[in-house]
């Protein structure tokens, strides 16, 4: 039976499901999409009859996943300090003995060496000068700077030797040992330098055995009467001695000729080139350590 146009369409047959003709997009077309052609339904002029089909939605592209939630980086604690670990310092071991084909190369090996030596022998100028120079890291540890970190009650020696002066010298040597076994078992080579005396062994050289262990090497500047009075000339404040005292300290560390520590005369030599012959010292001495 046909309708006239603009009628309306009889009620939808009462089937089941999409068998009666009408399909769901049809009974609901839901809400006009901008951009899609509006469906028509069948049986109005112009249309097609018979179902429709939807109109081709386009794809939706899929939703990212939201980002994660961005933090702002902790800050550091105002006294942290990276949190290094630091291996705690023990006795000085002997260095190791290179291979007989191979010769001993002092510049790149750890060391811990004691310079020894009269008041105005250069020790403090050739330490620092061999320390600065050489291809691994290297600390220079003055006895004497640590000596007048004490300044209220400083027990002068040029004062008066007595129990105060020597406790502080004492003090002062255990002191740079413990800084010195520090530095070594961290990588860090040291010399020391300070004035021993041969004749007070327990006193000098076997304290500083004691605090830093039997792997430091000592060596002796012992350059000429003359050459040490001029240089102590050129000194100033308590470092400066009085002529018989300088002459007094040399004259007693003639003791150290045959004591079979290393020794160097560097009355004629500069500061690099008594460094040098430090190196060739210490290159025997790594082979065959001198016994003391």
């Amino acid at each position: 039976m046909q309708h006239a146009v603009g009628s309306p369409l009889p009620p939808p047959h009462q089937g089941h499901g999409p068998a009666d003709g009408w399909s769901p997009a049809a009974r609901h077309p839901g809400p006009y999409q901008p951009g899609s052609a509006p469906q028509q339904r069948p049986g109005y002029l112009g249309a097609p009859s018979g179902p429709v089909p939807p109109a081709p939605q386009p794809p939706v592209p899929p939703v990212p996943p939201p980002p994660a939630p961005q933090h702002a980086p902790a800050q550091p604690a105002t006294d942290a300090t990276g949190h290094v670990p630091l291996p705690p310092g023990g006795p000085v071991a002997m260095p190791p003995v290179p291979p007989a084909q191979a010769a001993p190369d002092p510049t790149t090996t750890t060391l811990a060496v004691l310079l020894i030596g009269p008041a105005g022998a250069g020790k403090t100028s050739v330490a620092k000068f061999w320390a600065e120079h050489r291809r691994v890291p290297t600390a220079h540890i003055s006895l004497d700077d640590v000596r007048e970190w004490v300044r209220s009650g400083f027990a002068d020696p040029q004062r008066g030797w007595n129990d105060h002066s020597e406790a502080q010298y004492r003090l002062a040597r255990r002191t740079c040992g413990f800084a010195a076994r520090n530095f070594l078992a961290n990588g860090i080579s040291c010399i020391l330098d300070d004035a021993i005396f041969p004749d007070r062994p327990v006193v000098g050289l076997g304290g500083w055995k004691r605090h830093v262990g039997p792997g430091l090497l000592p060596v002796v500047l012992l350059p000429g009467l003359e050459v040490v009075l001029e240089r102590n000339a050129e000194r100033s404040g308590n470092r400066r001695l009085t002529d018989e005292e300088v002459a007094r300290i040399h004259g007693r560390m003639a003791g150290w000729y045959g004591s079979g520590l290393p020794i160097i005369d560097n009355s004629a030599l500069d500061v690099p080139s008594t460094a040098r012959i430090l190196d060739d010292v210490l290159a025997r001495a790594i082979t065959s350590p001198p016994k003391w």
